[in-house]
């Protein structure tokens, strides 16, 4: 297991945090400089990842505390590890097909978020997500299951067209969750190894599209304030929602470099039609030191949606010759 020692940054934050229930921000030391281009922007490029044991909310048994002490954090990083290993399902009734999707095809870190928080959540400061509208509740209870009859009422990531953890917002995941960050002058491209999708962010000011126009996952915009890269996103789908979100959510994302090895990953959720208050997230992103990013061809040799449609015709045709 590799160490989860913290950079000389957080430490500020955790001991103060520690004694309340939310700590400010974290930010980058007052003597640290991040580099920068020939522009004098900050330098957020190069290979980043998200793998973090920490949840996105916090646990039921931890709710009273925001915080993990250092050994805490080492002892819970410990048992995450050796409860999710793939390894060892014997006698699991949700177990892949002879085990076979092991665990050598996982990567959900082996370390918490720097901060040692116990959610990425950070508000609200229950480190909960906010409870749902009524509208919200209604509209999710009205949304038809997914079905079998065809492959356009699979979801979308078993058609390889939509992982939510690719984002906007990005969060960790089961794996492949490293992000490249590359920078020009006007625009910001985000290349995600989950379906490698890509971003590209324009810094020129345009406007967003017309409302009419939306895309799986939104259009976004970006600008700088001070050393903190800020994006916004509108114009989601109504069928790519986050966490049952509308199509009229506002996300706001910040990259800030607070280390060499550390970017600081904030989202922030807007969306009345859906949660009673808006809600962030802090993700300590870490850097991939090697810079090698793997392609994601989700298609090439899936079998899975093969296999859902035929297993569903082969029981209706069983059911058929049942009732002759």
């Amino acid at each position: 297991m590799r160490s989860i020692a913290l950079s000389s940054w957080c430490y500020g934050v955790l001991f103060s945090g520690l004694a309340a229930a939310q700590a400010p921000a974290p930010s980058a030391p007052a003597d640290y400089s991040p580099p920068r281009l020939a522009s004098g922007k900050p330098d957020l490029q190069g290979l980043w990842s998200n793998a973090l044991l920490t949840p996105l909310e916090r646990p039921a048994d931890l709710a009273d505390k925001p915080f993990l002490t250092e050994e805490e954090a080492r002892e819970y990083a410990r048992k995450r590890v050796e409860t999710t290993n793939r390894d060892n399902r014997q006698g699991d009734p949700g177990a892949d097909v002879l085990l076979a999707y092991n665990d050598f095809w996982w990567d959900s870190g082996n370390s918490v978020v720097k901060t040692l928080r116990t959610s990425l959540i950070v508000d609200p400061p229950n480190g909960r997500v906010p409870e749902l509208t009524e509208a919200a509740k209604q509209r999710l209870a009205a949304q038809p299951p997914f079905s079998a009859d065809g492959p356009e009422r699979q979801p979308l990531n078993a058609r390889c067209i939509y992982y939510a953890t690719a984002g906007p917002p990005m969060t960790p995941g089961a794996y492949n969750n490293n992000y490249q960050l590359v920078q020009t002058d006007d625009h910001v491209l985000i290349v995600n190894e989950m379906v490698h999708e890509t971003r590209i962010i324009p810094l020129d000011g345009r406007p967003f599209p017309p409302e009419e126009i939306r895309q799986w996952r939104g259009s976004s915009r970006g600008h700088w304030e001070g050393d903190t890269l800020v994006v916004e996103t509108r114009n989601r789908r109504a069928d790519t929602p986050f966490r049952g979100s509308s199509e009229n959510m506002r996300l706001t994302e910040r990259f800030t470099r607070v280390a060499d090895d550390v970017l600081l990953y904030e989202f922030t959720v807007d969306d009345p039609d859906t949660f009673t208050q808006p809600w962030t997230v802090q993700i300590t992103s870490s850097r991939v030191q090697d810079e090698l990013m793997y392609e994601y061809a989700c298609h090439e040799g899936n079998k899975a949606m093969y296999g859902i449609l035929g297993g569903a015709r082969l029981e209706e045709r069983r059911a058929a010759d049942a009732a002759k």
